[in-house]
């Protein structure tokens, strides 16, 4: 019996269709699966709703005009506050956004991943919240303290991409990093999701501590061996976030001309010339910096 989900970018972006609801793992500039955002940004995909804990992934999409809509508590490059592309992408009302603080953001996805319409939590009570999403609803508690609680409604996602240090061939996947982020979530809420991979190894030839093993193969409807596929974003312990290329993707962004080149050298061919065309930029940059010295 072949137990294998193995599969390629072209052929998990290719079982994606427009108007999906589309949850993408990770944490602002942190482990993102962007080989399969930049095979999403290569695609007649379009409007698409973006659930993230949001980073370059919703930036580069809306930079494509990909997103319809974005559910997120942030979107963020970590060392770049505000991610350049979905600020003007907000700015110009491209895209509409619904801003959940982290807590409600973490219910909605349990409510989905256990199919219940929502949870009730104390996240959001008190702030803005309210008021900037109209459509959400309270509740009572049933029992004796009657307190008003927030109904958060759940995220159900008709898919999930999510990037883990090593998967196996069956789908299980482990994340070697110092935090797991909601990645599980996303997995269990969606419809069917596609794990990417720095390495891709055999059944049973993970290492690490048990609790490592994030994601079930259960849970998992496709695996890709993506070597240095969330770069630019940090992937530790493989590899750190590329500081000075995601100034220059940041830079990029801000004048049209200079993100039409960047888009050319970098995002008009597949992955492997992705990689090829930033290792190329780094012996540039390595050059520039030599004769500034």
């Amino acid at each position: 019996m072949n137990t294998s989900k193995i599969m390629t970018v072209e052929e998990v972006v290719g079982s994606l269709e427009s108007g999906m609801t589309i949850g993408i793992g990770g944490w602002g500039s942190r482990r993102k699966p962007m080989a399969l955002v930049r095979a999403i940004y290569r695609s007649s995909l379009k409007d698409l709703t973006i659930v993230s804990l949001g980073g370059a992934d919703v930036g580069l999409l809306c930079a494509a005009g990909k997103v319809r809509r974005v559910v997120a508590p942030f979107v963020t490059l970590d060392s770049v506050p505000l991610e350049p592309h979905f600020r003007a992408a907000r700015q110009s009302g491209a895209v509409e956004f619904v801003e959940y603080d982290e807590g409600m953001f973490m219910f909605g996805l349990l409510a989905a991943a256990h199919r219940l319409p929502f949870l009730p939590t104390r996240a959001g009570l008190g702030s803005d919240v309210l008021r900037v999403n109209p459509d959400l609803r309270t509740v009572r508690s049933p029992y004796d303290d009657g307190e008003e609680l927030l109904a958060v409604p759940a995220l159900t996602l008709d898919a999930a991409l999510i990037h883990l240090d090593r998967a196996d061939t069956r789908g299980n996947g482990q994340y070697l990093g110092p935090d797991p982020y909601m990645d599980d979530l996303f997995a269990k809420a969606a419809g069917r999701c596609y794990v990417s991979c720095e390495r891709l190894v055999g059944p049973g030839e993970m290492d690490g501590p048990p609790q490592t093993l994030l994601v079930s193969r259960m849970h998992t409807a496709g695996v890709v061996e993506t070597p240095n596929g969330g770069h630019f974003t940090d992937c530790g312990p493989d590899r750190a976030r590329d500081e000075a290329f995601q100034r220059h993707y940041a830079t990029s962004a801000a004048d049209p001309d200079a993100w039409a080149a960047f888009a050319e050298r970098f995002l008009s061919g597949d992955e492997a010339a992705y990689q090829e065309a930033v290792r190329r930029w780094h012996e540039e940059h390595e050059e520039q910096e030599e004769k500034a010295r």
